[in-house]
């Protein structure tokens, strides 16, 4: 069967170009014209596509003169380039400083997993499709041993600490902890992938991911565990390996619930450092209640009562501050949660519904019960969060320590940056090397990805849309050399300008 332009739909929405021959029933696709991202630009592919296809074969000689263009010149588009988009990336990805890893190969794959995420082999096209120099499979295979062997993360890290620690940038004063796991479609486990606790309710193996960020947001630190390590043992590894790297004696670590255990906060102490650590929901009405029989139920809101908890046993026992924090949007949720787990009581009680442990259901013997008592301690202390700190009252106050807490939210930002714009899942690999080097790409990307944001307001996925709309568009009128560009539209002017404004 003769070559035939096929053509075909690409993830970022664009229209691949291609010529294609199917041989003994398979298809083979013979080049990749580039991908189009309008009408006029796809039919610019086609009829080159359709070019190629008609000078392969034989031309029938009719004596019929071929007749000339109207304008008496042939104009063709010989290069069609994303150079904006590719300048902008790789521009950030110098001024982080992670040029200090000397690899054009890991450079390229970097900033093409930010324009769009996908396997090894597919990065060819997708570097391809922008017009610039694509590396071969090969490369990119040898990129990923010598990700490993010359500790590409670890100068990515550094790089990223001078970033943090530089005039300007947002420091290290406190730093953000939090994990979350990134799951296999595979049957059996192994040393690294294992089945735990997984964050997206899932049974198939998975590794858990810790990742460590500046209060910005911006990435410092990733490591990878296996999947069924418990959260409470990945915080103390992470904190005082960064620590020790960087020489750090005064820093304030902020984590969620799940790190939370007297050891954890012994270690942070004893390494020098100071912590607030989101205290379990289950201790407030318990904890709180002596202070209601004292001074009442009544807080404003955004109030904050401070107690003091020992936690800990025999010569590892310390007391700690308490923050509990309340508020009324807070407590409106609380109370629906309550009303719905109260319901759920009762119909056991009324024999409703099979006996099972639920909340505020009590057995005496065959007897089933709700349990009044809990249900009041709960109603008062619903709307409250607590946190647990070592910070002295006169370093920071109750809502300063609320108000550092909530920046947690920026670690949770970046997890879901590094699971959708970033797709870190690494679905194509095996070995904890390849996985390593997957992720080593997935936190560069992620740090440009952040400092990109963080300079122009908006979100990565909105600053590659609109710059790959700008082209550079390269046009041959009879052996002389013509350059177009797209006109700027308001986005990409406004991401432009705010990119030039911080230098």
């Amino acid at each position: 069967m003769p070559p035939y332009v096929r053509k075909v739909k690409t993830a970022s929405g664009a229209t691949a170009v291609q010529i294609a021959q199917t041989v003994h029933g398979r298809r083979k696709i013979l080049e990749h014209l580039g991908s189009a991202h309008d009408e006029t630009e796809l039919a610019v592919l086609v009829a080159a596509a359709k070019r190629k296809i008609d000078a392969d074969q034989h031309q029938l000689n009719l004596g019929i003169d071929q007749p000339a263009s109207p304008s008496g010149a042939d104009a063709l588009i010989t290069a069609h380039r994303s150079e904006l988009l590719w300048e902008v990336l790789t521009s950030a990805y110098d001024r982080l400083g992670f040029n200090v890893v000397a690899d054009d190969t890991f450079r390229t794959w970097v900033a093409a997993r930010l324009v769009e995420p996908t396997s090894k082999l597919d990065t060819v096209r997708v570097v391809a499709d922008l017009g610039m120099p694509a590396p071969h499979l090969s490369s990119i295979k040898r990129a990923l041993g010598r990700c490993i062997d010359r500790d590409y993360r670890g100068q990515i890290a550094t790089a990223c600490w001078k970033h943090v620690t530089s005039s300007g940038g947002p420091g290290v004063a406190v730093v953000l902890y939090d994990l979350t796991t990134l799951y296999f479609e595979a049957e059996y486990e192994d040393r690294l992938r294992k089945v735990g606790m997984s964050k997206e309710r899932r049974v198939d193996p998975q590794i858990t991911v810790g990742l460590l960020v500046a209060r910005d947001g911006f990435p410092l630190d990733v490591h990878i565990f296996e999947g069924n390590k418990a959260e409470t043992k990945t915080l103390i590894p992470v904190v005082t390996g960064f620590q020790a790297r960087h020489g750090i004696t005064d820093m304030i670590v902020v984590a969620d619930a799940g790190m939370l255990s007297a050891s954890n906060l012994n270690a942070l102490e004893d390494a020098g450092l100071e912590f607030i650590v989101a205290a379990r929901t289950t201790k407030a009405p318990k904890e709180l209640e002596e202070h209601f029989g004292t001074k009442g139920t009544h807080v404003a809101d955004g109030g904050v009562v401070e107690l003091t908890r020992a936690m800990g046993q025999g010569k590892d026992r310390r007391d700690r501050r308490v923050v509990w924090h309340y508020s009324f949007e807070r407590y409106r949720r609380d109370n629906r949660t309550l009303n719905a787990q109260i319901e759920r009581a009762e119909r056991v009680a009324d024999r409703a519904e099979p006996v099972k442990k639920q909340r505020f259901v009590t057995l005496t013997g065959n007897t089933v019960g709700v349990d009044e008592t809990a249900i009041e301690r709960a109603r008062d202390a619903a709307g409250f969060k607590g946190y647990v700190t070592n910070i002295d009252p006169g370093t920071m106050d109750g809502h300063e320590i609320v108000a550092a807490y909530r920046d947690l939210w920026k670690v949770e930002q970046s997890f879901r940056m590094t699971k959708s714009d970033l797709a870190a899942r690494p679905i194509f690999h095996r070995r904890r090397d390849s996985i390593e080097a997957h992720l080593t790409i997935v936190f560069a990307a992620l740090a440009i990805a952040r400092d990109l944001q963080n300079a122009t307001g908006y979100s990565i996925k909105k600053i590659i849309q609109a710059l790959r709309r700008i082209h550079t568009v390269i046009v041959d009128v009879n052996g002389h050399q013509l350059t177009a560009h797209t006109p700027l539209d308001d986005d990409s002017s406004a991401i432009l300008d705010a990119l030039k404004s911080r230098h």
